[in-house]
């Protein structure tokens, strides 16, 4: 279920693409939003990053816990784990959405999510080299116009990054443990033309929803891809994974840019 409220001012969808061909806000089909990294965003966290993809915002977070979970020291299991949870704010979106403790419990949607960044920053990261410690990371969506999955983890990414800098800083690391970078970014099939990087009232209308999380060589980490009416097709499937090798690309520069 998409929980995700529109953000762009209930601009006529159909109206806006047929319209020189050009999407609600005037990008072309293989185009990125506008994308921000504010590092250092909260100070007391060892890797901070705001990341701001066109109305997405997300607080992407990294802690250092120098102990590992209980499972790893029972089964006896080396080196150290990286671990996320995310969540989103109340007044995320345009209706306001409650807060999840006060439910009593995480909702499938953001357990989902939260796994998904996690095993996706631990598919680039050593965890021997990591050393017997745990790092959290933190997705706050403070604002939500499409894609806060992707944009979570491609800053989640960033604030990792940052706080295994500051560590080799402070002597705790020797090394590096992260192998590659890696960025995520949604795609979509509107009006049977694929397009990067969808808003929420793209992604509402589309009749294919997908996720893709790629590394910098070009390994795939995840893709979802779902039909919302009628099955999408391999030619299609194919023509959304090489715009999202693009906007990725373009994500991974971005990031480095953010890093120093």
């Amino acid at each position: 279920m998409k929980k995700e409220i529109n953000l762009s001012g209930g601009i006529d969808l159909d109206a806006a693409v047929e319209n020189s061909g050009k999407r609600i806000d005037g990008r072309s089909a293989d185009e990125l939003r506008p994308v921000k990294f504010t590092k250092d965003f909260i100070t007391s966290a060892k890797g901070s990053v705001l990341v701001e993809m066109g109305n997405t915002r997300v607080i992407c977070n990294a802690s250092v816990d120098e102990s590992v979970p209980g499972w790893m020291r029972y089964q006896n299991v080396p080196g150290g784990w990286v671990t996320a949870e995310y969540s989103m704010l109340p007044a995320a979106t345009q209706a306001r959405v409650q807060r999840e403790s006060s439910k009593g419990k995480v909702g499938g949607r953001t357990m989902e999510i939260q796994r998904l960044i996690g095993r996706s920053l631990r598919a680039v990261v050593d965890l021997k080299k990591l050393g017997r410690r745990q790092i959290y990371l933190d997705c706050d969506v403070i604002q939500a116009d499409g894609g806060t999955r992707t944009a979570s983890i491609t800053g989640a990414y960033v604030a990792l990054k940052l706080a295994i800098k500051r560590l080799m800083e402070e002597g705790k690391l020797k090394q590096d443990p992260v192998i590659e970078g890696l960025a995520a970014i949604s795609c979509g099939i509107n009006k049977e033309t694929p397009i990067l990087d969808l808003c929420y009232i793209e992604d509402s209308a589309a009749e294919v929803d997908a996720n893709f999380v790629m590394t910098e060589s070009g390994k795939i980490i995840e893709v979802q891809g779902t039909a919302e009416g009628a099955p999408f097709s391999k030619d299609e499937l194919m023509e959304m994974m090489a715009l999202a090798e693009k906007g990725i690309g373009e994500l991974i520069v971005k990031q480095k840019e953010a890093i120093g």
